[in-house]
């Protein structure tokens, strides 16, 4: 009875389950079939890629829509980087291009590169013949007319302040803003000899504000400013989105004017003067106006027209002009954030917005203040700066009213951009005068736009008594070089009398130099032209990819390093061991040091710390940590790569290592960063590690465009913030760490570098004249050399002999005048300059007869004695010819080609083919002689050289 309810159940189960599935199905047959017929619909045009190089979300521009993807003539997909920063954003569907349109002014989407923010680059107007500049570097410099020729002062702010982002004065008082937000002031230390000038700090306390709004922070930062007209007030924005008041009058005075109800003050647009308003622009996009005469002070400016509404506003500073509809009109020129221009007008006390676009295809950032042009009576012009580096002029009619809905011809002009080089983004120009402006590029560097014959480097201040401003008058670039803060070339200004004198030039006819000063600034335009500006990473070309490195470059290349200048350097074995070669209490000692990895090269020294590679091509540090040796695997950190070389110096022979005291103070206690650059062959970029304080972070600094990095030239002894390469193509590009850019030199067709790191010549550190020396891939020396009046010049010197070839990578120099090399007949080879001619010298290699200093290998330390080679002892070496015809077997003196190392003042230190290493002493000027052969655990020839002296 049991067995039967059981089967009744399960049967009864069963069917429930049957009739439930079935109704189901029944019941849901429109949702199921719904489902698998969906089609899919694009729901947006943007889409994002995550890049490890910009380490940052970066747009995918997709060269068709998805539906129509299979497109034959969809293209390779574009990527353009976009701004994330919420008050610098722009619309990007404004800024996407027709490769299709080929009006003026339109590139092509796949030359488009999103310009950078220069968070940090200002110009400020002093005087008719004193411009003030903050470098991207946060550096302050003044270009001052000195009756003469222009020339540049340095400003800085103290160390503990930071960078600088801005300068202002306000009624002959020199304000300068630094990165955190503080205000110093520019004052003259009165001192024993003369006044220096100094910067105080002036940033605005509590108990110095009258504060006109309820809410209080202790805490006052500034963001950015805008002086008056008249220039006795200041008016900044700080960092928390309130508005100060700066006025000096009989002493300074701060007043806080607080913020907009519900909302914050982004920038400060304009000062209108005439009205003492101040336009302000809230991180939102909105325009607000501060009037302390009406009741409420704070008011918003909305849309009220029909048409449709203005885009929101960018957080930056607009143009006020004044009488464009009538006499007693008000015009602010604002831009939008999909980089159009708009007008807030105010006429017979109505208020009115007006659109007046953009040019085709182009995205405007920044406006610049407009210069009434009294000689024009029938238009006046506007000069704004764009996305993609370009200038564009924008010409209105002076009476706005006479022309029919805003409607004139040819309203839009582009003047593009220098050669080479791009307008810095957001960054507005400075007129200087009617017909001149000044504009911050994007490479750091200065441009001026002038008319024709009116401005340019050589040009005073002063403006022609009969000049005319004509409609057919064209403008034209011309390119000022900056300081070497920046990357550039451009010396600071002397006490010395002379052209270049801070105070007042006067003309130098000397005989030496057989050129006047004018002369010599011209020419120095000229070689602004010697840089190629190119961009960065791309596929790579088939001429980079013909030379390839051998397999122990790095070996030949980083095997020696200096430790400390006559007591210790490293040797890295032919079996991948370290070992240091140190003087102890007099004693000459090897030392090996253990490692876990088999080393391949040591491509930096910085405070005691020793950068290796080992054979895994993997970056470690050997470095003191409480008084034992530790390493510290930096491939292996965040970002890592594998590295094939580095910086080919530390420093300049006889010279300490170029060190600021800004670097000075970050290895103390300043957050500032310390920099060495490493070429990585395996993604085909160049790296930047960053030193901080014992902790070091990963930077990409990519690579020139389509060509891979062959080696490091020169990291910052030629100058400052710039670092030389070679490419694989042979040719000779730098990377400035100021600005991320790649720039590639000019250079003959014919000319093809080798891929050996080079050496630097600075005859005086107090000029910026020098020399790169580099090799050619057919074995000749070959200079690029930096004059101050002549700019850049290729120099080739050749080779020391006919059928003598230089190998190997150039050694040290010395003197300023001297440079070692080493031949391919095991030679080493003088290349010194006596009375302004280059000459050669042959210095040989050592031999057996010279002083020896004897180094038997194996064992973990040994000791060192020299022998001194006397008569009898010669005498007893010549009893057995057969003893010392098998020690020549493994004996070779010749010179390798592994590169040599300065290890004094006057010394250097060669590896012999034999494995042993020599030393080649400055005995007296130009001449040199060699001190002692040392041996190493790397030769075999003075082990057997111990077995015939036994012997014997």
């Amino acid at each position: 009875m049991s067995m039967f309810h059981l089967i009744c159940g399960i049967w009864g189960l069963l069917s429930v389950s049957f009739c439930t599935v079935v109704c189901c199905a029944s019941c849901c047959p429109y949702q199921f079939f719904q489902q698998s017929n969906r089609r899919f619909e694009q729901k947006t045009e943007r889409f994002w890629k995550f890049s490890e190089q910009a380490d940052r979300w970066v747009e995918v521009q997709l060269p068709c829509d998805l539906i129509s993807g299979g497109n034959s003539e969809c293209g390779e997909v574009n990527r353009r980087e976009e701004s994330m920063d919420q008050e610098h954003g722009f619309d990007d569907k404004k800024m996407r291009l027709d490769r299709k349109d080929g009006k003026i002014g339109v590139v092509e989407p796949l030359d488009v590169v999103l310009m950078p923010l220069r968070q940090r680059i200002s110009l400020t107007k002093m005087s008719e013949t004193s411009v003030w500049v903050t470098g991207e570097s946060g550096s302050i410099y003044e270009r001052f007319w000195n009756g003469l020729e222009w020339v540049l002062a340095p400003h800085d702010l103290p160390i503990s302040a930071g960078r600088a982002v801005a300068v202002f004065i306000i009624n002959q008082m020199i304000l300068a803003l630094s990165e955190a937000g503080n205000l110093y002031q520019m004052q003259l230390q009165v001192g024993e000899e003369a006044s220096q000038p100094v910067w105080v700090e002036f940033s605005p306390t509590l108990d110095q504000i009258t504060d006109n709004d309820q809410e209080k922070n202790p805490l006052i930062l500034i963001k950015s400013g805008v002086m008056s007209d008249d220039g006795q007030r200041g008016y900044f924005c700080t960092k928390n989105g309130t508005l100060l008041e700066l006025a000096v009058v009989e002493s300074p005075r701060w007043t806080n004017h607080g913020q907009p109800a519900g909302a914050n003050v982004a920038a400060i647009a304009a000062v209108a003067s005439t009205r003492e308003v101040v336009y302000t622009i809230s991180s939102a996009g909105d325009l607000y106006e501060y009037d302390r005469k009406s009741k409420p002070s704070w008011k918003r400016h909305i849309w009220k027209e029909k048409t449709a509404q203005v885009p929101p506003l960018i957080p930056s500073k607009g143009c006020i002009l004044h009488g464009l509809s009538g006499d007693l009109s008000e015009s602010l020129f604002l831009l939008t954030k999909k980089g159009t221009l708009v007008e807030r007008r105010l006429h017979q006390r109505k208020w009115k917005w007006v659109v007046h676009g953009s040019p085709e295809h182009q995205t405007l950032t920044s406006i610049n203040p407009a210069l009434q042009d009294e000689s024009s009576e029938t238009f006046i012009s506007l000069f704004f700066t764009t996305s993609a580096g370009s200038v564009f002029e924008y010409q209105m009619p002076k009476q706005l009213g006479t022309v029919p809905n805003n409607q004139f011809p040819r309203a839009w002009e582009s003047h593009e951009h220098p050669l080479d080089a791009k307008a810095a983004r957001g960054i507005a120009g400075l007129p200087l005068h009617i017909g001149r402006i000044l504009f911050a590029l994007d490479d750091g560097r200065l441009a001026e736009l002038h008319l024709g014959g009116l401005g340019g480097e050589s040009s005073g201040p002063s403006v022609p008594q009969n000049f005319r401003r004509k409609a057919s008058t064209k403008y034209v670039w011309t390119i000022l070089d900056v300081p070497e803060s920046e990357g550039w070339n451009a010396e600071y200004c002397t006490e010395e009398r002379g052209p270049r004198n801070c105070m007042t030039g006067t003309k130098d006819e000397s005989k030496d130099s057989g050129i006047s000063s004018v002369t010599g600034r011209r020419k120095q335009s000229q070689a602004q032209h010697y840089y190629l500006s190119i961009g960065t990473g791309g596929e790579l070309n088939k001429s980079s990819e013909e030379y390839n490195l051998p397999d122990d470059w790095i070996r030949s290349n980083f095997r020696l390093r200096l430790m400390y200048e006559g007591k210790s350097f490293f040797l890295i074995s032919n079996d991948g061991l370290v070992f240091e070669y140190v003087c102890i209490e007099s004693v000459w000692l090897w030392l090996r040091h253990d490692s876990s990895t088999t080393m391949n090269g040591m491509v930096g020294n910085y405070n005691g710390s020793l950068f290796m590679v080992d054979t895994f091509g993997s970056l470690l540090l050997r470095e003191w940590s409480d008084n034992e040796i530790a390493w510290r695997n930096c491939t292996a950190m965040r970002k890592g790569r594998n590295i094939v070389g580095g910086q080919p110096w530390d420093r300049l022979p006889g010279k300490g290592r170029r060190v600021t005291t800004e670097i000075q103070y970050s290895l103390s206690a300043k957050m500032e960063d310390y920099c060495s650059s490493w070429g990585d062959m395996g993604v085909k970029k160049e790296r930047e590690d960053e030193v901080y304080m014992r902790k070091f972070k990963w930077k990409d600094c990519r690579n020139p465009q389509n060509v891979k990095v062959a080696s490091i030239v020169d990291q910052e002894l030629f100058r400052e913030n710039i670092v030389f390469v070679t490419g694989r193509n042979g040719r000779l590009y730098q990377y400035n760490k100021v600005t991320d850019l790649w720039h590639e030199h000019y250079q003959s067709q014919h000319l093809i570098l080798s891929q050996f790191p080079g050496t630097v010549i600075r005859p005086s550190t107090k000029s910026l004249s020098g020399s790169l020396f580099m090799l050619s891939r057919e074995g000749g020396l070959v200079e690029y050399q930096w004059n101050t009046w002549y700019g850049w010049n290729w120099v080739e010197h050749g080779a020391p002999y006919k059928g003598v070839t230089l190998v190997g990578s150039p050694g040290p120099s010395f003197e300023g005048n001297q440079l070692l090399l080493i031949g391919s007949d095991g030679k080493v080879y003088l290349r010194y300059m006596d009375n302004n001619a280059w000459k050669w010298k042959d210095c040989g290699f050592p031999s057996m007869e010279n002083k020896i200093v004897e180094a038997p290998s194996g064992g973990r330390v040994n000791e060192e004695k020299p022998v001194r080679i006397d008569g009898n002892y010669a005498s007893g070496l010549n009893k057995d010819q057969d003893n010392l015809a098998d020690l020549k077997l493994n004996c070779e003196p010749e010179v390798a080609s592994t590169r040599s190392i300065p290890f004094s003042e006057g010394s250097v230190i060669f590896e012999l083919r034999d494995g042993r290493l020599a030393e080649l002493q400055l005995v007296e000027e130009t001449e040199w002689a060699w001190s002692r052969i040392i041996g190493t655990p790397n030769s075999l020839c003075l082990e057997n050289y111990w077995i015939t002296l036994a012997s014997s």
